[in-house]
């Protein structure tokens, strides 16, 4: 798709991820044990042949950086706009790198020209408001799909309409509302300038069908993680002709050690089973030493899970040692976060 630039954009503050936001943003989050948050949108663009493709971060972006290799490490569209204004594409597609679903954007590219609409947001149904997508935006429509309104979810309404921050438009139309942005305020952000303008272009939704999930709480990361451990799930987002590119690692198998169990899990390589794992998610050079026991959890890269602990909805970042504490349990609705390094 040689006429597209394609625009990963960072979160805003509404995304707050416990203790995993702290040393990282979202978008290098490690994810299913070997990717990283940031692969999925990435993905999306590549398969479908966007191959100009700028990288926003606004902190912390040095995990991100080695991820991805190169990259456009910068704050705002502002201060790159420059290389926005010397592509030769013709449309823009910004998205962000906090929400995991797939799509093809060659469809949506083909769905808003032939519109004529100015601008096509993607948009995903959901009939669980209440308690899923907490913070981001909805999107309301006419009955033709055509926005006339924008607000927050807030919990209140069971059945709303998710807005996924992406946008196609214009590399002209772009340029134009970041500058209106930009002088209207130094806090506005791009969905900012759009709830002004909404009333003045022809603005319609395109819906996403399938998984779609936002990372922007630990419960949400901790959801997400537990649902694409599900093969009936994962064939949303993980398919034959539709690769999830990563950086890979050099490693070696896991090994599991006789006597060890385990059920319903995704683990990476690398690591070291020697006891109990159940429904959970293991990333690279893990540990699971003899008698312990790790149900419905997630563990980050590099993590020791010392003999007879039990952990039940927790999640381990990276190189924490579990050796003392040997009883963590959390729930699907508060998961129990055990800080990068720590041990207990």
């Amino acid at each position: 798709m040689n006429k597209v630039l394609g625009i990963v954009n960072f979160e805003d503050a509404t995304a707050s991820v416990e203790g995993l936001g702290d040393h990282r943003p979202v978008s290098a989050f490690a994810f299913l044990g070997r990717y990283r948050v940031i692969d999925f949108v990435l993905s999306n663009m590549t398969n479908s042949g966007i191959n100009d493709i700028q990288v926003y971060c606004k902190e912390k972006p040095r995990s991100l950086i080695e991820h991805l290799g190169t990259g456009h490490d910068v704050n705002n569209f502002m201060q790159n706009m420059e290389f926005i204004e010397e592509s030769d594409k013709g449309y823009v597609v910004v998205a962000p790198s906090y929400f995991i679903y797939q799509i093809d954007y060659n469809q949506v590219i083909e769905a808003h020209v032939n519109s004529g609409d100015d601008i096509t947001i993607l948009y995903k149904a959901t009939d669980n408001a209440k308690n899923e997508f907490i913070g981001c935006e909805t999107v309301l429509f006419d009955e033709t799909k055509k926005v006339i309104g924008i607000e927050k979810n807030r919990g209140k309404y069971k059945t709303r309409n998710i807005s996924l921050e992406c946008y196609v438009m214009s590399r002209k139309l772009f340029i134009d509302l970041v500058n209106r942005a930009a002088n209207t305020s130094s806090l506005y952000w791009f969905k900012d300038i759009l709830r002004d303008v909404y009333n003045e272009y022809t603005i319609r939704g395109y819906a996403v069908k399938g998984y779609v999930a936002c990372i922007n709480t630990l419960k949400a990361y901790y959801n997400a993680n537990m649902d694409l451990r599900k093969r009936e799930i994962a064939r949303n987002v993980f398919k034959k002709d539709w690769p999830i590119h990563t950086m890979t690692n050099d490693s070696c198998p896991t090994q599991y050690v006789s006597g060890s169990v385990v059920k319903g899990s995704t683990v990476a390589n690398g690591c070291l089973i020697e006891g109990t794992v159940i429904n959970s998610v293991l990333g690279r050079n893990v540990t699971v030493k003899k008698g312990a026991v790790v149900e419905n959890s997630i563990i980050l890269p590099g993590a020791y899970i010392s003999d007879g602990a039990k952990l039940d909805h927790v999640v381990v970042d990276k190189y924490a040692i579990i050796h003392h504490v040997k009883k963590l349990e959390g729930t699907d609705d508060s998961p129990v976060y055990v800080k990068r390094r720590d041990r207990i």
